[in-house]
């Protein structure tokens, strides 16, 4: 599967494990940057891309990674057809895929340690939209975004 990755310099120091974990999962990996986390950089500029690969079926899934991931998902959750999960503990990440088909996951540095990104990573990308009664309400949000123009 190729996945869009981005950071901002706030969730860089978990770049490396989530690249490394989804490379050795056998996923192709599209970096949408940043490759330090010693100068700041305004998030939108970094979540915006990648959303739009995922959006535009570049890339099937994207992870998006920053200071607390509240920022990071409402910029991906900006761009149509994104919907965008942020996740601190792996049942909301599986969650997120089960019963909102979600295409993407944020999560933030400044919240959540290696592992529990890492448990979230795994449920996120593992995980199986279940159809059913989630796609009706799936198929609501995406009528939602047609209104909005």
């Amino acid at each position: 599967m190729r996945v869009a990755l981005a950071t901002d310099h706030a969730g860089f120091i978990l770049k490396r494990p989530i690249l490394d974990w989804l490379r050795s999962a056998g996923h192709e990996v599209v970096d949408f940057g940043v490759d330090s986390g010693a100068e700041p950089v305004d998030y939108p500029d970094v979540i915006a891309p990648a959303a739009r690969a995922v959006a535009s079926g570049d890339c099937e899934r994207g992870i998006v990674l920053g200071g607390s991931g509240t920022g990071e998902q409402i910029v991906a959750n900006k761009i149509r057809g994104i919907r965008c999960v942020e996740a601190s503990d792996a049942v909301t990440a599986r969650l997120g895929r089960e019963h909102n088909d979600a295409n993407m996951l944020a999560m933030g540095a400044r919240i959540i340690g290696r592992e529990v990104a890492l448990a979230c990573l795994s449920e996120f990308m593992t995980g199986e939209f279940q159809g059913g009664r989630h796609a009706r309400r799936v198929d609501k949000i995406s009528a939602l975004e047609k209104d909005q123009g």
